[in-house]
């Protein structure tokens, strides 16, 4: 598992003109199977993704690939992490 960490490096306005072209981005890697989740930190200074990967070196490439990055308004850090430990409910807890 990893955790995609965006931070902005421009503004918003700057952020919100690459939002369309990091939203298809975003699209493409829910439909591959590798993103499990993501959204905006607050306050909103860049974004978290939840996803799975063969190897570091692959989710790299992918985050990589963000146009935010590529764009220059973002860099980004992964974060590999062994899941231990899940609630027992957390299908009713990511509902909420």
């Amino acid at each position: 598992m990893f955790i995609i960490e965006l931070t902005y490096t421009a503004d918003l306005a700057e952020v919100d003109r690459h939002m369309n072209a990091h939203m298809a981005f975003v699209r493409k890697h829910y439909a591959s199977g590798h993103f499990l989740m993501s959204g905006r930190k607050i306050p909103r200074d860049g974004g978290i993704i939840i996803t799975t990967g063969e190897s570091r070196a692959e989710v790299e490439r992918i985050a990589a690939e963000d146009p935010f990055c590529t764009r220059g308004v973002a860099t980004t850090r992964v974060v590999e992490f062994r899941v231990s430990q899940k609630a027992d409910d957390i299908e009713t807890r990511m509902a909420e």
